[in-house]
């Protein structure tokens, strides 16, 4: 019997306003599974499923929802449980047929959705096309409906279960994947599971939990044991870029933190190999292989989130909102950790490990993208405070190379997700070779969270926008702390740890100050958004502020920009320079002040026309530029926090007036979760 009957109409408009959530994220098409069987259907081999895909936008796939004269919107089903998907492309052009979920067959015996890649596709695509399968994508994902069929037509009996099934599916396939399978032959069960790909269930209740855990079951107890039951819950599968609607009292989701929180704050998080089963309103999970040793139970967590954290507000975009809201996410990063009135500094994640980081031979700092520049930003100090040697490395590049990592090394692993594919590939090397491994991340409970020895969480809060900005900030301070924790019985640096202190507890005010020229930013942004190409150029601590704010410029605007080290000006790009090339220097009063200057010259000899980043009151610079924004100065080592903030309103002017989304960019994706 169904205990609570939804229509059709409320299944989609549940499903779509929770892919809505995610639109933030980066897509390319969308699409959506439900059940088309009535609550008086008995007959199982009469289920059958509705798939509708449609490429472009999420508003697009919710017109053809519908248009579909066959769907009867108002009939009530007795199974509640859809998929909806929002694919980023990967394999293939983006296109319907390309987007998921993903059919075994023209009657859609099997769906699925997946995050992830399969990197063995071609070898098991080749071998179901010999035994008569027809492929109708150019997709990595479509093997695996075709391959669940093919495992079911070739059962040894009727008695099989829809996660032996997956199973046997999963131990066939290579390469990273969360996955949801949905099927006419069960209707209303789910099953889920992942490697290398993030998945979490979500959980509500109406009454208080009866547990804060869930047993994993071993492989030998599945077809002996009643499903574990919890009255009155509904399970919740988060599927990162997809979602799933798993009910039996109401509709709930299948997704990511800023999606789920509308629902429900209680998460676990499943692990490599977990397989997680919902039926009847009933979970059970369970592994394929249990190994000595391992957590016998999945917790349930509380998401520290709230809803209104991730609306827009009075803003016209996210990233907007997440620009200025810095003076108060730097605030939180600091918040708990630093003591101004002793000058003390104390990271908990990091302080049981603190003996042995003091110990090793060097540091590796390891992330991608905006990640990877806020520890270009900070390797300076990080070297000056700890005398240690500091490697800053590209992810996927320190892959490529099989760089040496030794057991005295510390490895620092930076997301602000928590799930960069390249960033996690990265911390199971280094994990490997016996390395102490620190996350820096802003996602409680993310993969990197997990995995790692120990860690700093940056507490930025929620970031929507595809453009990181406000995480850029926060894992700046929170390296800086970490520099100031470990030089603290270094006597010869007590006199710079307390400047840089000094700079921190100031650096919500300056933050602000340098928000209110937003105006001016603007006016700047109106003479370059026509330009198709910008140099950034500074040294020293403002080479990382380069590198962040030409990767802005080229994430939501999508003009040319280029980071370029002023040393580096004579050895090749002093060619770009004349009259018609935009130019913005960024000139500090700091230890590269001079030679800075130097490189300003060699610009106007060339007619170039730079816009200037300087300090207040700095006639020597001003004389020479085009225009400048003149900004607070702070100490060296935290003027990038300062200076990047200009580029950062800058990329987003020239985005608006060049009519682009600011928060979703072309091709792009807020969390990176393949390779």
């Amino acid at each position: 019997m169904c205990a609570l009957p939804r229509t059709r109409k409320e299944i989609f408009e549940t499903l779509v306003k929770g892919l809505q959530r995610l639109e933030y994220r980066g897509y390319d098409s969308a699409g959506i599974a439900v059940d088309g069987n009535s609550k008086t259907t008995t007959d199982i081999n009469s289920n059958t499923i509705c798939l509708i895909k449609k490429k472009g936008k999420v508003k697009a796939l919710d017109e053809e929802l519908y248009k579909k004269d066959s769907l009867d919107l108002d009939e009530e089903l007795c199974t509640h449980f859809g998929l909806a998907h929002t694919r980023w492309a990967t394999h293939g052009e983006p296109s319907a047929v390309n987007s998921h979920p993903h059919r075994s067959d023209k009657d859609n015996e099997f769906v699925v959705i997946h995050n992830g890649i399969i990197t063995n596709y071609k070898e098991l695509k080749e071998y179901l096309i010999t035994k008569g399968y027809e492929f109708e994508s150019e997709t990595d994902t479509e093997v695996i409906p075709k391959l669940i069929k093919y495992v079911y037509d070739n059962r040894e009996n009727d008695s099989i279960t829809f996660s032996t099934l997956v199973e046997r599916v999963i131990q066939q396939l290579e390469g990273a994947f969360a996955l949801v399978f949905k099927s006419r032959h069960f209707p209303g069960e789910a099953v889920s599971t992942r490697r290398g790909s993030p998945l979490l269930i979500g959980v509500r209740s109406e009454h208080e939990l009866s547990t804060e855990h869930i047993p994993i079951l071993g492989k030998q107890h599945v077809t002996k044991c009643a499903y574990i039951k919890h009255p009155f819950i509904n399970f919740t599968i988060l599927l990162v870029d997809n979602i799933v609607c798993l009910s039996v009292l109401v509709s709930v989701f299948v997704r990511t933190n800023s999606a789920i929180i509308e629902h429900t704050n209680k998460v676990l998080y499943l692990e490599d190999d977990d397989i997680a089963v919902v039926l009847k309103g009933e979970l059970s999970i369970h592994r394929i292989n249990r190994q000595a040793g391992e957590d016998p139970v999945r917790a349930i967590q509380t998401l520290q989130m709230e809803l209104q954290q991730i609306m827009k507000g009075n803003f016209d975009a996210f990233m907007q909102k997440e620009i200025f809201e810095q003076p108060d996410s730097v605030v939180n990063t600091m918040r708990g950790r630093i003591c101004f009135e002793t000058n003390t500094v104390i990271l908990g994640g990091l302080k049981d490990h603190l003996k042995e980081i003091k110990r090793c031979r060097r540091l590796i700092m390891i992330g991608c993208g905006t990640s990877f520049h806020a520890a270009v930003a900070t390797r300076q100090i990080l070297e000056e405070l700890t005398e240690l040697p500091v490697m800053v490395e590209l992810a996927s590049d320190f892959l490529d190379r099989n760089t040496p990592v030794f057991r005295d090394d510390v490895c620092f692993f930076i997301s602000q997700s928590g799930e960069t594919a390249d960033t996690l590939m990265a911390l199971r090397y280094c994990k490997a070779r016996g390395a102490l491994t620190v996350g820096i991340t802003n996602t409680v409970g993310s993969s990197i969270c997990r995995e790692t020895d120990c860690g700093v969480h940056i507490n930025a809060g929620p970031e929507i926008g595809v453009a990181s900005t406000k995480a850029y900030t926060s894992q700046f301070v929170a390296l800086i702390m970490f520099g100031l924790m470990m030089s603290e019985d270094r006597l010869s640096l007590q006199k710079r740890r307390l400047e840089i202190i000094s700079g921190l507890k100031a650096l919500p005010e300056l933050t602000k100050k340098v928000l209110s020229l937003d105006g001016k930013i603007k006016e700047i942004a109106n003479e370059l958004y026509q330009q198709k190409s910008l140099l950034v150029m500074g040294r020293g601590f403002n080479y990382a502020t380069c590198l962040e704010g030409a990767l802005k410029i080229k994430e939501i605007t999508y003009m040319h920009s280029e980071g370029i080290l002023a040393g580096e000006l004579k050895h090749g790009p002093l060619a770009l320079i004349d009259k018609h090339m935009p130019v913005i220097m960024i000139i500090m009063k700091d230890a590269c002040y001079t030679k800075c200057q130097n490189a300003l010259q060699q610009v106007t000899a060339r007619a170039g026309r730079p816009i200037i980043l300087c300090c207040q009151d700095d006639p020597e610079v001003t004389k020479n530029a085009y225009q400048t924004i003149e900004l607070p100065q702070t100490v060296d080592c935290l003027q990038g926090i300062l200076s990047v903030i200009p580029l950062q309103l800058l990329s987003f002017h020239l985005a608006v007036l060049r009519g682009y989304d600011v928060d979703c960019p072309r091709n792009l994706a807020k969390s990176v979760t393949v390779e």
